[in-house]
This record gives C-alpha cells, sequence and structure tokens, in this order.
C-alpha cells in the first residue's frame, strides 16, 4: 500500500495532499512536533513528535519505504527518503529523484557555506498559483506511476 508522509511544519499543499488522497484512497501521515488541524478522516493520521532538531524528519525517513511518496522542501530528509526508495515532492511541485537530489544537497550545502561565511543569499521566490497546480499534477502522476510499479523497482 502506498503511503504519503508530510513533513508538516509550514506546508503550504496539505489541503491538496487530502484531496489527492481520497481520490485514490491513499494514507496520509501529517508529521510535525506541535498539534495542527487535520481532517477528520480514517485516511489522514496527525503525528505529533517531540520538539527537537530532525525528529519530525527521522520519523518521515525511518518509516517511509518503496514507493511511498514524501511531500518536504527539507533536502537533507529528502535524500534519505529517496535513498529508501521512495518519491518525494517539494511544495511546489519539483521532483527530487535519485538524479535530481545530488544537485539539490549540493546546492543546499553550498548556500548554507555562503550563508555562515556571512554572504546574503536570495531568498526563493514566494509560493504562488501556478506552484499549487505544478504540485498537484506532479503529485497525481506519481500516484499513478507508484500504483503501477512493482515492490521493489522505484528507480526514482
Amino acid at each position: 500500500m502506498i503511503r504519503i508522509f508530510i513533513d508538516s511544519d509550514a506546508c503550504p499543499v496539505k489541503d491538496e495532499v487530502y484531496r489527492v488522497a481520497g481520490r485514490y484512497g491513499l494514507h496520509v501521515f501529517v508529521v510535525s512536533n506541535r498539534m495542527i488541524a487535520v481532517p477528520e478522516s480514517p485516511l489522514i493520521e496527525r503525528v505529533v513528535v517531540d520538539s527537537g532538531p530532525d525528529v519530525a524528519d527521522d520519523w518521515i525517513a525511518e518509516r517511509a519505504s518503496d514507493r511511498d511518496i514524501v511531500i518536504t522542501a527539507d533536502i537533507p530528509l529528502a535524500a534519505r527518503c529517496v535513498e529508501k526508495g521512495a518519491y518525494v515532492l517539494e511544495p511546489k511541485g519539483r521532483l527530487l529523484d535519485s538524479d535530481a537530489i545530488g544537485m539539490a544537497l549540493a546546492m543546499r550545502n553550498l548556500m548554507t557555506d555562503l550563508r555562515s561565511a556571512g554572504v546574503m543569499t536570495p531568498g526563493g521566490a514566494a509560493f504562488g498559483k501556478t506552484d499549487r497546480s505544478r504540485f498537484l499534477s506532479v503529485l497525481d502522476t506519481l500516484v499513478v506511476r507508484a500504483q503501477k510499479q512493482q515492490p521493489g523497482r522505484n528507480s526514482g
């Protein structure tokens, strides 16, 4: 059974995930370190983890597996999940697969190094309607792809 994990702190596409998951009958784990509102549904499970750095990430990474879908903007978490065969989708609709994750990690590390050296780095563009539309399209495509794929055969 394909599952969807949402790294839910500051995730702008939770409602879209709920709609797609409901359409396909997929279980969703909404993971955060604080109570957040989730719709009343047997398919949606709120998971509140302890506070602390990477606690929610660790919970997701320990459970996500082949053909699961992880929604996150956290690049290190994405890398851990891709390594386990999960599909990873950023809220703006970018698929982070085995081909893209290396460059995403390198860019994240470069920007972190520049900021720690005092260099002003540009922030990301604001989340908009186009991002939401792209996310929905890619998520729907991923669900169909994951359903067709044989377990143990996720090539990312």
